[in-house]
């Protein structure tokens, strides 16, 4: 869009806003007049942008006046791919950060939006402009777009084109940023770049399980894994923070990105070990927790502990906490064991609960070693003793996070799937777990909170 020069002489806030309303209400009667209109709203909030503008929450509410026009009540689809094209061919710092704002708050309310975007190229876009250099040094407007990348991906399947735009460069810059920045997972930079990297993974994920008719099929590369398996090292500070994430986000959604990548890190020979030993016991707390808050009589919680369960198995099998000391284990068989018999007349232990608690008690070091004993007991490696699977009591839930809860409030404080057909069944079930944006986690605490 070429901006028409218009000559603006304003005294306060108030004759400023009173202006965007006039232009934002502006009747037009062909796409011309709409065309006019749009270049009126973008070079005037671009002119006035330091003087009015100063904060993110002004730019948003220049959207909404926009959404809550005239002008885009009458022409929705117009006004909305035109915008569209606007992010697909300016240049300018000041107006690309207008229109994705536009774009995240129509979005946010309208899946279309991003579905139009996906559909026009705007991801590959995206991902270009989130690379340059004079973008990325204005972090309000980085920032912006990796929410954009974020959500656009998070609520439909991206295109192979959109996938090929994704390079190694991309996914190590991103690396770099969290590395870059403080341990600190609210930093402004860590959450936009850590979701980016997770539903990155999911789509990933979904593009090597679908069925494709293009022949020869196109091969998938999830430069994710990639990143991890070959600069692993290098970039621990994102392990610690998902970590972290894992165990205070009460989304849905973004649990499962969590588990889902999780879960190919730990079934990789060459990333099973990406996480400092510390993190593992942390995130087996959290993951022992979690577990023991999900509900038995919710379809959303039963297929969550699936997923929990298909984590635990490759962490306890392939991680280094399948070396000696041994964590918590007593505490993980007396889970299982509670997962396998906790059930009710109204909500029985299902079938794939029971399988999946079965494949995690055959992991060695969970095994007996000594003579047989007793039903359902089993010897602590820890201890030498032989330990009784019961139920953990009320207090046992409330300390099942111990020596990992203490080293993460001092933290807060301070792919190639290995063979089976198992495992590939796994990676299809967890590929294919998802769920709604701003659905809320199934929890028992929550439930009893707000009853």
């Amino acid at each position: 869009m070429a901006f028409e020069g218009v000559s603006y002489n304003l005294e306060n806030e108030q004759q400023f806003w009173d202006e965007l309303d006039e232009i934002v209400s502006t009747r037009c009667s062909d796409h011309e007049r709409i065309d006019d209109a749009l270049r009126s709203y973008l070079s005037f909030t671009t002119e006035f942008r330091a003087e009015y503008l100063s904060t993110e929450d002004d730019i948003t509410k220049c959207s909404r006046r926009l959404i809550d026009g005239d002008l885009f009540a009458n022409h929705t689809d117009y006004v909305r791919r035109q915008i569209v094209y606007c992010i697909l061919q300016e240049d300018d710092n000041p107006t690309l950060h207008l229109v994705a704002t536009f774009l995240l708050v129509d979005g946010s309310n309208h899946d279309a939006t991003f579905e139009m975007m996906q559909a026009e190229g705007a991801f590959s876009r995206i991902v270009e402009l989130v690379q340059r250099p004079e973008v990325e040094a204005d972090m309000a407007l980085h920032q912006l777009l990796l929410k954009l990348l974020y959500e656009m991906s998070r609520i439909q399947k991206l295109s192979w084109d959109d996938l090929v735009a994704v390079d190694d460069a991309f996914v190590l810059r991103l690396f770099q940023i969290i590395e870059g920045a403080s341990y600190d997972v609210d930093d402004p930079y860590h959450y936009p770049v850590i979701r980016v990297l997770l539903v990155l993974n999911e789509q990933y994920m979904i593009a090597s399980t679908s069925s494709v008719t293009i022949s020869p099929p196109p091969r998938v590369t999830n430069r994710v894994i990639k990143a991890l398996s070959t600069h692993g090292l290098s970039y621990k500070t994102f392990g610690e923070n998902i970590i972290l994430l894992l165990n205070r986000e009460s989304e849905l959604s973004l649990q499962l990105l969590i588990l889902k990548l999780l879960f190919l890190i730990f079934q990789s020979s060459s990333t099973a070990e990406y996480f400092y030993t510390n993190d593992l016991h942390v995130l087996i707390d959290v993951i022992l927790r979690n577990l023991l808050d999900l509900p038995y009589d919710e379809p959303r919680a039963e297929s969550l502990r699936h997923t929990y369960l298909r984590v635990l198995h490759p962490l306890l099998a392939n991680s280094q906490v399948s070396r000696p000391p041994h964590y918590k284990r007593t505490d993980i068989l007396r889970l299982l064991h509670m997962l396998a018999t906790s059930g009710t007349h109204f909500a029985p232990i299902d079938d794939t609960t029971l399988r999946l608690v079965k494949r995690c008690i055959t992991v060695p070091w969970l095994q007996e070693t000594s003579t047989p004993s007793r039903s359902n007991s089993y010897s602590d490696a820890e201890g030498g003793a032989s330990a009784p699977v019961t139920p953990l009591s009320g207090s046992q839930e409330n300390n099942a996070i111990g020596e990992g809860q203490r080293e993460l409030a001092r933290r807060m404080l301070g792919m190639s799937v290995k063979a089976g057909n198992e495992s590939a069944t796994s990676v299809i079930e967890v590929a294919a777990h998802t769920a709604r944006p701003g659905i809320q986690t199934p929890s028992k605490v929550r439930d009893a909170q707000d009853a």
